[in-house]
């Protein structure tokens, strides 16, 4: 069974229309990130366990239900932090894990400079942050990463994944759920996916390509 959930909103839609646009500026590409993490972060969210709390309102005691497991966020440096923020307004609570990768653009796979996750106190459930999946060569190695820590359940949450990236993921952990607002079709020869929207790290942080 496929365990990937494409966003069908009209918003999103609306929203991918700006990231995609090569002429939008840094700003409200950045904020157009946002606006699609807080949408793919709603669907990414939708079955987590809730326990039952009674508390006092004003008036009344009142039924309520509160996450009954503890969530973490795991931004692939450094586009992923674009999608950190929006995330914390959903889940105030969750600690922030950062892993950085780089891409060596001579073979297109992802190389680790950044990990200090520490030994123990691995959160139930991580949501790894990554606008794009493309060769899913760097969400590889962070589940593998997150797994060996201890993470007992994995969600990937993109703005757009390539395909290729897609299979890839399902069939090496299909256990891990995807959570993306769009999916395209396929890569170019520099493993970037087409149509895309360009690099996120450079757009998002305003930096010339390659920087």
């Amino acid at each position: 069974m496929s365990q990937l959930t494409k966003i069908d909103h009209p918003l999103a839609a609306h929203h991918l229309c700006t990231v995609r646009d090569k002429a939008t500026p840094c700003s409200e590409f950045r904020a157009a990130v946002g606006r699609l993490a807080v949408l793919v972060g709603v669907y990414a969210t939708a079955d987590l366990p809730t326990r039952s709390t009674v508390i006092q309102t004003p008036i009344a005691d009142a039924n309520c239900q509160q996450l009954a497991s503890p969530i973490g966020l795991v931004p692939i440096l450094r586009a992923g932090l674009g999608m950190v923020a929006p995330l914390q307004d959903l889940l105030p609570d969750a600690t922030v894990w950062h892993l950085g990768l780089y891409r060596n653009e001579e073979t297109a796979e992802p190389v680790g400079y950044y990990d200090k996750l520490p030994d123990g106190g691995a959160p139930h459930t991580a949501l790894v942050l990554d606008p794009m999946l493309a060769t899913g060569g760097s969400v590889e190695m962070v589940i593998r990463r997150l797994k060996s820590w201890g993470v007992a359940e994995i969600r990937v949450l993109s703005i757009i994944a390539a395909q290729p990236g897609i299979d890839r993921v399902q069939r090496d952990f299909p256990d891990v759920k995807l959570y993306v607002a769009t999916v395209d079709p396929e890569l170019n020869e520099q493993s970037f996916i087409v149509p895309g929207l360009g690099d996120a790290g450079d757009r998002i942080f305003n930096t010339p390509p390659h920087e």
